[in-house]
């Protein structure tokens, strides 16, 4: 037990050197810069929820794609969705296209968004389903997502009874999906430091769960912060739990530096400079591949 806590020490030391060589708001490419720009509160709520539903794929489309959209919403998005009609505003949307998101489901996306404001704000929506003995957001999320997907978009498509695109908005956890898109923009939302932007109060941060994505995945393994072989709801939790050992009231503050460490190639995962520049080396453990025949 006394060596168990030794290394968590250790380790928590090296990750928190990470955290803090990180910490600051200009230290990586990444879609909150977009978000950064907006100093209204009610603005950064729409854009981040935005900026998160599209991360995903490489990262200078996917900061095109928000760009474009942001174009399109211009200098208060927040008044915008509130006064979003699909018919007058459905136009400038609908040629808009990010990897299998067309532009009705940004329609759909922006007709949840304005009933979310209706009920005041993105984050007292979220908090109608909050149970705040709750040991993190699992159910909570569920709720949110399942509301949003009750609203009403068929004015974003017509007569087609099938709605798939805005559904990949709004993930749950009961379905087994990481979520890694909304656990992102929760982290933006409920975390304030030099990258997340703070702007919910409602949430502690130590109900945050880590947004798993193929960096976190597998520095996560590595790390031995999980046993899950496939990534899923489960694979986030446990890691999640995990770095909740180290800092139990903001598990997720490590986030932002494992996700760029495994970017910038640092891990050297499976190339020839293997871990010698990688700042964890000595607590990563890769494991090793399984033989083809036991792959195939």
């Amino acid at each position: 037990m006394q060596g168990r806590r030794a290394d968590h020490s250790l380790l928590r030391a090296r990750l928190d050197a990470q955290y803090e060589s990180f910490n600051f708001a200009e230290s990586a490419a990444d879609p909150i810069q977009i978000v950064r720009r907006y100093p209204n509160p009610a603005d950064r709520e729409v854009v981040g929820f935005c900026a998160a539903a599209l991360a995903f794929g490489r990262v200078a489309s996917v900061l095109q794609s928000i760009e474009r959209l942001m174009e399109v919403l211009g200098e208060a998005p927040a008044a915008f969705v509130r006064n979003f009609s699909p018919k007058r505003d459905g136009r400038a949307l609908r040629p808009l296209v990010h990897r299998w998101t067309r532009g009705d489901d940004l329609v759909a996306l922006l007709i949840i968004l304005q009933r979310m404001l209706q009920s005041g704000s993105i984050e007292r929506f979220f908090a109608e389903g909050l149970d705040p003995a709750a040991a993190d957001l699992s159910a909570a999320l569920e709720s949110f997502s399942t509301r949003a997907l009750a609203v009403d978009v068929r004015e974003a498509y017509g007569d087609r009874t099938c709605h798939p695109g805005v559904a990949y908005f709004f993930p749950k956890p009961s379905s087994g999906s990481g979520c890694k898109r909304m656990n992102l923009f929760l982290r933006w939302m409920v975390r304030k430091d030099g990258v997340d932007l703070g702007v919910w109060s409602s949430i502690p941060a130590a109900t945050l769960i880590v947004p798993l994505d193929t960096h976190v995945i597998r520095l996560g393994r590595c790390l031995r912060l999980t046993s899950y072989t496939s990534p899923g709801w489960k694979m986030a939790a446990q890691i999640t739990e995990s770095l909740r050992a180290l800092d139990p009231l903001d598990p997720v503050k490590y986030d932002f530096s494992l996700c760029h460490i495994g970017m910038s190639d640092q891990c050297g995962f499976r190339r020839p400079q293997r871990d010698s520049a990688c700042p964890l080396k000595g607590f990563c453990k890769p494991r090793a591949s399984a033989p083809p025949s036991a792959r195939r």
